[in-house]
């Protein structure tokens, strides 16, 4: 089987490469990384290595190279974007619509949607030729509308809604032009990376996770994956989110 990791010089990305590599299903694992320093949660390098691991330099919010990115990658079984940003290093997430960032916002669906979108628009011949073909964003549970008791971050839950809903499009679409596809979107849970690092003092004891350990639990809902309809949100513990 055939893996392409997009974001995979991040703290999620990284250690599900290491899984990956580490499972005897998996013949070739293909990853991105973009070295973009005003986006928290980029390790900055891709220190992983492997006979079966190849790096690509890649900007996941430019429409052309993605597309060039994906017609190089060829044949592919799996599609696992996890490209994500949740502030800056001069903006940090909004409490108060008061202090709305509309620089902020435009960053934060450029990189926390627009990449998606992008990898389905020019993935379906690259998935069309597998017995079980997946594409997988991570996700946050605070871009479930229905989930939101506690409003603010404004722009990152905007942004999060955005990629949820375009998932459940291309869900839906793929079930009629691509219909062995299953799309997932993936909620990890707090996970020990420059993301969340600003905020990890208000998280609860135990709620903290590795990402060795998010990794995971990512890889055992993508094992499964199959064995549902496409289009589900779903948590680390494997629980379902609502849209």
């Amino acid at each position: 089987m055939k893996v392409g990791v997009v974001g995979g010089s991040g703290g999620i990305g990284s250690a599900l490469i290491d899984l990956l590599l580490e499972s005897n299903s998996v013949s070739e694992v293909r990853a991105t990384h973009h070295r973009d320093l005003s986006a928290a949660g980029d390790n900055q390098a891709d220190t992983t290595t492997g006979p079966n691991l190849t790096w690509s330099r890649l900007d996941a919010t430019d429409e052309q190279s993605v597309a060039n990115w994906l017609e190089e990658l060829g044949a592919i079984d799996w599609l696992v974007n996890c490209v994500g940003m949740l502030h800056t290093a001069d903006a940090k997430p909004e409490k108060s619509i008061r202090q709305f960032n509309p620089e902020l916002f435009q960053k934060s669906m450029a990189v926390n949607c627009l990449p998606t979108l992008l990898l389905a628009k020019y993935a379906h011949a690259a998935l069309n030729s597998s017995d079980n073909p997946l594409l997988v964003t991570v996700s946050a549970r605070v871009g479930s509308i229905e989930d939101n008791g506690l409003g603010g971050w404004h722009s990152y839950r905007a942004s999060k809604a955005a990629l949820n809903m375009a998932l459940k499009c291309i869900a839906i679409e793929w079930e009629r032009t691509l219909p062995k596809a299953r799309v997932l979107s993936f909620h990890p849970g707090t996970t020990d990376t420059a993301l969340s690092k600003p905020f990890q003092k208000r998280v609860p004891e135990g709620k903290l996770f590795d990402p060795a350990k998010t990794a995971n639990y990512l890889l055992i809902e993508m094992q499964r994956a199959h064995q549902f309809d496409s289009g589900r949100f779903i948590a680390w513990d494997g629980s379902t989110i609502p849209w």
